[in-house]
Parts: C-alpha cells; structure tokens; sequence
C-alpha cells in the first residue's frame, strides 16, 4: 500500500497514530523541542539527501514501517514485518529497472523510503507499477516526501512504464495532498477494505500516468 504515512490522524508509506489533534491531552503538548533520536523537532535542519537504497539501511526502513504497523491504519499488515522478511523484500528492487528503492538520509540517519514495485504479478501488469513512501514521525513536513518522490519518479523516466498506482487508507490528507502534487488522480474508492484496530477502513487508489503521457 502506498502512502504518505504520516498523519493528522496517519502516518507509509508516509504517520502518526490515527487520532485528532483536539482529543490529545494539553499536558502532552511540550512547550520546547523535544529530542527524537539525536535531533531537536522543529528545529531547522539542512535538507535530507535522497539516495538509492543499501542492505545496511534495513535495519531503518524496517524500523519506520513497523511503527505504522502498530500505531497506525496506513499499513494492514498486524504484527511486525521480521527481519528475514525485510531482506527478502529488499531483493526485489534493483540499481535499474521498474523496482528501485530511495531513502532519505538526515545527517546519516534514514528517515523515510519510497519504492516502486510490481502491482500485480501477471505478465500483462508489467508497464504498471505500485508507489509506497514512508517517512519516520520527526521527518514529517520537512520536504523529504517531495524529495523521495522527485527522485523515485525521475529514476522512471525512460523505463517502459504506463501508469503508477497508489493505495491510500483512509483517512489519510498529507498522503493524498503529496500524491496528488505528483499528479496522481484518484481512480477507484473501496469501502472497508481491510479491518485493523477492530473496525473496517476504507482504501482510495490513485493513478499516475508515465511515459510519454506524465513525463516519465
């Protein structure tokens, strides 16, 4: 699945745990920076780097999906994606080709990943692939999403491709604005696709053309 997870209520792909701002208690809201890893939130930092992805930063990526595992709806899968599975998963992309994979480094920490990958296996789905980004909670509105995505778009660029899709849970509006910046459209909507949490969640598809038709 496909998204920002980040979140007014989510958080990747791409947030935060599904809950509005109203409902968090005021002694919770701290008044100076807090200390995420070993950088001050909302204090101004240089912008991230984007490079193509390395076995040493899995470690990282899983640890930024498997927070929206179990704190948000923007992923379905329940339980935490183990190690041998991350690089498994990792085998998939490549240097080149449709599959490839970025990661957003801040002074030498991965903060978020995107990635294209195969949308359906039958041969027929080739020229089609499956956007996801994900970004760590304190990485959130500092441009890494735009970065990863400009970087992962412009890799495509000249590959056979026809059409990029994106599945979004719903509710998710930082995902939706970041994709629909790139000019995806949304496609299709189905109504409680998947369940989490112990209550069904909607899922919206968006599209994007490549190639010739969208520039890349």
């Amino acid at each position: 699945m496909s998204t920002l997870k980040s979140c007014g209520c989510s958080r990747s792909a791409g947030r935060t745990p599904c809950r509005p701002w109203n409902d968090i208690p005021r002694s919770s809201i701290r008044s100076t920076p807090p200390i995420v890893g070993n950088r001050l939130v909302g204090v101004l930092h240089a912008p991230v780097q984007v490079r193509p992805a390395a076995a040493d930063d899995l470690v990282a990526i899983n640890g930024i999906y498997n927070h929206y595992v179990s704190d948000s709806h923007f992923t379905f899968d329940l339980e935490p994606v183990e190690m041998d599975v991350r690089r498994e998963w990792f085998g998939h992309y490549a240097s080149s080709g449709r599959y490839r994979l970025f990661v957003a480094v801040d002074e030498d920490e991965v903060v978020g990943y995107a990635s294209s990958s195969r949308f359906r296996p039958k041969p027929g789905y080739e020229t089609s692939v499956e956007t996801s980004i994900y970004l760590a909670p304190d990485a959130i509105g500092r441009g890494a999403g735009s970065r990863l995505y400009e970087t992962l778009f412009k890799s495509l660029e000249g590959e056979d491709l026809h059409r990029a899709y994106a599945g979004i849970a719903l509710p998710n509006p930082p995902s939706i604005e970041l994709h629909e910046r790139f000019g995806f459209k949304r496609v299709a909507l189905y109504t409680e696709q998947g369940r989490k949490f112990n209550r069904y969640w909607d899922v919206a598809w968006f599209e994007k053309p490549l190639g010739r038709e969208g520039g890349a």
